[in-house]
């Protein structure tokens, strides 16, 4: 029997990601607050809220690089520690250009949370460990807005919305002090067993390359790969729909459907602890179970990652929506999903990269993942306009999604790793 160390360091990443989505969150929730202190219109807001994203996606690529290079520890602890001090920049802000500095700085801060995710899973996980393993962290970011929603909602009202951030800043310090304190690579570990070292080893996990030995393969490379491209573009058809929800969601229900600020962040909250199962239960557990049984890898992990993306054209049905009660449940069927598929998709990376290469992939995927987080938010905000109808942005959300699917059948096809740029 092996010992589980490896499942405290998936559950130290999801702690890390939890902290960091309600970093983002909690602007959707200071929806109203923001437009009274500051003036927004709705155009101006979804600027506003993607306005991380715009340093959070400029840094993908560069960050890949340094993943590989520095690896998950270093560039792990500046990370955190950034993003701590951003938050509490944001609620120091006195106007709406130290506020968006803030959240540039938060980009910088959050940039390397998921290829840096992507990369330490491979290290500790075996393939068939893997889908579950990553659930847990991508589920936090489901988790954090059913939790942070209305948690940093009910701090809203009571406190006002700088305090929220505030609270957000504490939150985050304390997970770069834990993060200091309990990551290691497992070649670094000296709390890991031998036996569990030996099983991870054998069972398919990545070892950890010497970058100035082995440096990995050129982003230039990696870019024109069909697999690459394909999970880049299906995915990032995932994270739009994502972005919409996470930055519109309370205020489509306020706005839209004339539900008060409270009531708001609870309906807002159930699509979310939907998700959240979803993401563990059907993208974690229910992947690596059928892997284990002997079925194929690539038709279950093709299977749930195209039928949850086709699952979240239920969005479609949200057009048509005239209540918050069957608002929810259309956008629980899409967002379910859509979460299910998640995990299966930021796997892949680890799955398909030649050695020493799991960040830049990871970078190239979150590349294309913030330029959907930057847009989604802004043409929600445009088509959504000052009579609050958001048909339109979730009728543009199901014709990206198609293409996304298409990008996975077409172009990622079978889930193997890519040739070594030699062999190519």
């Amino acid at each position: 029997m092996t010992s589980h160390r490896r499942w405290r360091i998936a559950i130290l990443l999801g702690c890390g990601v939890l902290v960091n989505y309600f970093d983002r969150v909690n602007v959707s929730v200071a929806h109203d607050a923001l437009h009274d202190d500051f003036g927004l219109s709705n155009f101006a807001f979804g600027i506003v809220a993607g306005a991380y994203s715009w340093t959070y996606a400029a840094l993908q690529l560069p960050m890949g690089v340094l993943l590989d290079r520095f690896g998950v520890r270093v560039i792990g602890r500046i990370s955190a520690l950034l993003w701590s001090v951003a938050s509490f920049a944001a609620a120091a802000a006195m106007g709406v250009r130290t506020f968006v500095a803030s959240r540039l700085l938060l980009g910088i801060g959050e940039a390397s949370t998921f290829p840096a995710n992507a990369k330490a899973i491979g290290y500790w996980f075996p393939r068939q460990e893997r889908s579950l393993a990553t659930a847990v962290f991508d589920a936090a970011a489901k988790f954090a807005s059913a939790l942070g929603v209305p948690m940093l909602g009910v701090t809203l009202i009571k406190f006002g919305w700088r305090l929220s951030f505030v609270l957000t800043g504490v939150l985050s310090f304390l997970y770069f002090a834990a993060f200091a304190v309990i990551y290691r690579d497992p070649q670094d570990d000296s709390g890991l067993s031998e036996m569990e070292r030996q099983y991870i080893a054998e069972r398919g996990a990545q070892p950890r390359a010497d970058a100035r030995i082995r440096p990995g393969a050129p982003l230039s490379d990696l870019v024109r790969q069909r697999k690459v491209l394909g999970l880049t573009i299906g995915f990032g058809a995932y994270n739009y729909c994502f972005y919409l929800f996470l930055t519109w969601l309370p205020a489509y229900f306020s706005a839209a459907l004339h539900v008060n600020l409270l009531h708001s962040v609870l309906y807002t909250s159930a699509p979310w602890l939907f998700a959240t199962f979803t993401d563990l239960l059907v993208g974690g557990w229910l992947v690596d179970t059928l892997v284990r049984r002997g079925c194929r890898e690539t038709i279950v992990r093709q299977s749930i990652l195209i039928g949850g993306t086709a699952l979240g054209l239920a969005i479609a049905g949200a057009m048509f929506a005239h209540t918050a009660g069957a608002a929810v449940v259309w956008i629980s069927i899409s967002l379910g999903g859509l979460s299910a598929a998640a995990p299966v998709g930021w796997s892949i990376p680890s799955l398909i990269a030649p050695p020493n290469s799991v960040g830049r992939i990871g970078g190239i995927l979150n590349f294309g993942n913030q330029v959907a987080a930057i847009v989604a938010p802004i043409a929600t905000g445009y088509f959504a306009g000052p009579e609050n109808s958001f048909g339109r942005a979730f009728g543009a959300a199901a014709a990206i999604l198609i293409v996304g699917i298409a990008s996975y059948v077409f172009l990622l096809g079978k889930i193997e790793p890519i040739a070594e740029p030699a062999q190519v």
